[in-house]
């Protein structure tokens, strides 16, 4: 497998932050690009006034994603940012494909039952629709055990 290009898209979560851990040590090993994603997503609702939620929600990920930027760069990795606006699962594969990704590693939050349902996940829909494979983490719950 040559991994040139990985792509790690971000929701300021831990579990995103797992995702980035393990995508700049692949990086590392194979001396490929990072591209860091964050997808504002848009509600659907008259109420909210676009223009300015936009605004405020991207100046706030500006800045989460520059110190993620520094943190992979000071491993001595190429990195780029991108922020969207979208669904996230649409706005991850089209990423992928425009930018020509070799590799998504992205975190779960792991949600099963009715919350899994209603909210669906947005790895699951990556992994079917994604042009590349699609490594998925997940951080270890607090009363998990190694074996």
């Amino acid at each position: 497998m040559n991994v040139q290009h990985i792509l790690v898209p971000m929701d300021f979560s831990s579990d995103a932050e797992e995702a980035l851990d393990c995508a700049v040590e692949l990086a590392q090993q194979f001396q490929a690009r990072l591209t860091l994603l964050h997808v504002i997503y848009i509600p659907v609702t008259t109420e909210v006034n676009l223009s300015s939620y936009f605004a405020e929600m991207e100046s706030g990920a500006q800045q989460g994603m520059e110190t993620y930027q520094k943190r992979a760069e000071g491993k001595g990795l190429a990195v780029d940012t991108v922020i969207v606006q979208g669904t996230p699962f649409r706005e991850i594969v089209e990423v992928a494909k425009t930018k020509h990704v070799d590799l998504i590693i992205m975190g779960t939050h792991g949600r099963t039952g009715v919350t899994h349902l209603l909210m669906g996940s947005v790895a699951e829909r990556v992994v079917r629709l994604a042009p590349c494979p699609v490594m998925v983490t997940r951080e270890k719950a607090k009363n998990e055990t190694t074996a």
